[in-house]
């Protein structure tokens, strides 16, 4: 039960403020089910993949600002339902904006590639080879840098080119749960290759 003073998620929380990765996949487990159904209940026009991302940027939000929760001012999952409100909302006027419905096209549809989609071309020479070998080596080096809570099923993926329901399958999760992890590492990868290209 989430309350306050010396309870298991207090020191979940604690675990979490001094970096623990499996602290905050335990504060995951604990609360994901509760904080979908608020999701769903206040923003009723979000379909399940955009209630699962909204709750992966809420958690990750709370990760980096765990250290501004204070227990006596009330407990976890209403601290954690205020960020995944404003999250909710940044979501839809972010999508209002930029993101018409009649032209969001989804290109990770969850077929056999891995990692970013790429157009066909007609053949593979030697430089093919190397590049493709190069972007390998670097998916490698990001999901290795990815949070915990997103390593694993980016590195099936991304790294092993498993489809999403087997990896669902093979970590005992839902679909739309790994869908929305992976979109997620692949946002965070994409921002780590422009600051490596910044350099």
């Amino acid at each position: 039960m989430d309350t306050t003073g010396s309870k298991p998620i207090d020191r979940l929380v604690k675990l979490a403020c001094e970096g623990s990765g499996p602290a905050f996949t335990a504060l995951w487990d604990t609360h994901i089910d509760q904080l979908r159904a608020y999701i769903h209940h206040t923003m009723k026009n979000l379909s399940d993949f955009d209630v699962d991302d909204i709750c992966s940027r809420s958690f990750e939000k709370a990760f980096r600002q765990i250290g501004t929760y204070d227990p006596e001012k009330g407990q976890f999952f209403t601290w954690l339902k205020t960020i995944a409100r404003n999250t909710a909302l940044d979501f839809l006027d972010s999508e209002a904006r930029a993101h018409p419905k009649d032209q969001i096209v989804y290109l990770d549809d969850g077929g056999d590639s891995s990692g970013v989609e790429r157009i066909a071309s007609p053949g593979k020479n030697a430089l093919d080879s190397i590049i493709s070998d190069e972007e390998h080596e670097a998916n490698v080096s990001y999901v290795s840098k990815l949070p915990e809570l997103y390593r694993t099923v980016a590195s099936k993926r991304i790294i092993d080119g498993m489809k999403y329901a087997e990896i669902a399958e093979d970590l005992g999760m839902q679909l739309n749960t790994v869908k929305t992890r992976i979109k997620r590492a692949k946002e965070m990868m994409d921002r780590m290759r422009e600051e490596d290209e910044g350099k």
